[in-house]
């Protein structure tokens, strides 16, 4: 499974945006691009990163793009393929983009909190600790549908580890579209989200003018 390995603060600093890579570190002072950490490191990353200049058309697309895959933690080619099943659904290929990404097996056991951050959430589906619908899936980019249900194993549920992640999440608010039980740690896909539901500040329609050149 291809991934990246590098500097994950250096991908907020690029995006001058919190993209929540790290877990728990990213809600406290010590995140790298936080204004109450004294120590941060400003501009972008680089030589020449605080002499950037003005950005054109393109620049701004592009951003939009590489924000929304970094967000996702997903490499270039597989975020290419969301968006053309995107375009071939109803509806505004923007917002089908970012549907399909939040429907990632990945992406909704962060949500839940079974996770501290996307990474963590991926290593975690491929050692099989989830189930979908009572299987355990290991695939991170698996597309759950309406009705599906996601639980943790009762045998990971037990252990310390699961424990320290579950009480470390526990305020963490779970989104409308998920019906949660957390005495069975598991959750059931109520409907698809919508852009509201979405808490990712980009105009995807930038994404769709980038790749519609």
């Amino acid at each position: 499974m291809a991934r990246y390995t590098g500097a994950v603060c250096k991908l907020c600093r690029r995006e001058g945006k919190k993209l929540f890579l790290k877990g728990e570190r990213c809600y406290t002072n010590k995140c790298g691009i936080d204004e109450r950490n004294d120590e941060r490191k400003k501009g972008t990353p680089g030589q020449h990163g605080m002499n950037r200049k003005k950005v054109s058309e393109y620049g701004t697309q592009l951003r939009a793009k590489q924000m929304t895959r970094r967000f996702y933690g997903v490499l270039e080619g597989q975020f290419y393929h969301y968006f053309e099943m995107a375009e071939k659904r109803p509806g505004k290929a923007g917002e089908n983009l970012l549907i399909l990404l939040e429907t990632r097996l990945d992406n909704v056991v962060y949500r839940l909190g079974y996770a501290n951050s996307r990474a963590q959430a991926r290593q975690l589906v491929v050692h099989n600790h989830f189930t979908v619908n009572g299987k355990k899936v290991n695939i991170p980019s698996y597309l759950l549908k309406v009705d599906d249900v996601v639980a943790v194993c009762d045998k990971s549920k037990a252990t310390d580890s699961f424990k320290v992640i579950l009480e470390a999440n526990s305020g963490r608010t779970s989104p409308m579209w998920l019906e949660v039980n957390k005495e069975a740690a598991s959750a059931k896909i109520a409907r698809l989200p919508m852009r509201e539901d979405i808490d990712l500040d980009v105009e995807e329609q930038l994404i769709v003018e980038l790749y519609s050149k």
